[in-house]
């Protein structure tokens, strides 16, 4: 439940940074083009870091959704994309126990293609910094290196959320 009423918290969010990326298409990051509409995908799970004070929705396209709503994530399918909207967390004014999502960090994707992506463990991996979305061009390998904990869950930290039906 915890889980559920962060994301209630995000999704206010995601309306209001999609105003700041009108205008032009951010350009590729790691050769990946920028996913155009992932700011109206659905919610597949919340997290909070606590090691790095973030908030994060994960959203997926209509592939991603289907799959995790059926429980069909390990493998994911190819052409499941997620997307990690990531915001610094702050406690919120008026309910100190609760935080919420502060300054936005950066929007992450993961694009399932077993074999386009066959070196990289299935996935294509990018992301954009700041609100001015920025790709970040630090490679992969950065990504996968971080995500090895989960390689026995096609590389996936995310546990989908369930919803009633």
């Amino acid at each position: 439940m915890k889980n559920i009423s962060m994301g209630m918290l995000c999704l206010p969010l995601l309306a209001t940074i999609t105003t700041g990326f009108a205008g032009e298409t951010p350009a590729p990051s790691h050769g990946i083009a920028y996913p155009q509409g992932w700011q109206n995908w659905s919610a597949i799970a919340v997290s909070h870091r606590l090691d790095n004070h973030t908030v994060r929705t994960i959203l997926g396209n209509d592939i991603a959704v289907k799959a995790a709503r059926s429980g069909n994530t390990n493998p994911w399918p190819d052409g499941a994309i997620l997307g990690k909207v990531v915001w610094k967390e702050t406690r919120l004014k008026d309910w100190e126990q609760a935080v919420g999502p502060d300054k936005f960090v950066h929007a992450e994707f993961m694009f399932k293609d077993a074999n386009k992506y066959s070196d990289t463990y299935g996935w294509g991996w990018a992301r954009w910094v700041g609100m001015e979305q920025q790709p970040f061009e630090k490679g992969m390998q950065v990504c996968t290196s971080c995500h090895t904990p989960v390689k026995g869950r096609d590389w996936v930290f995310t546990d989908p959320a369930v919803f009633p039906e």
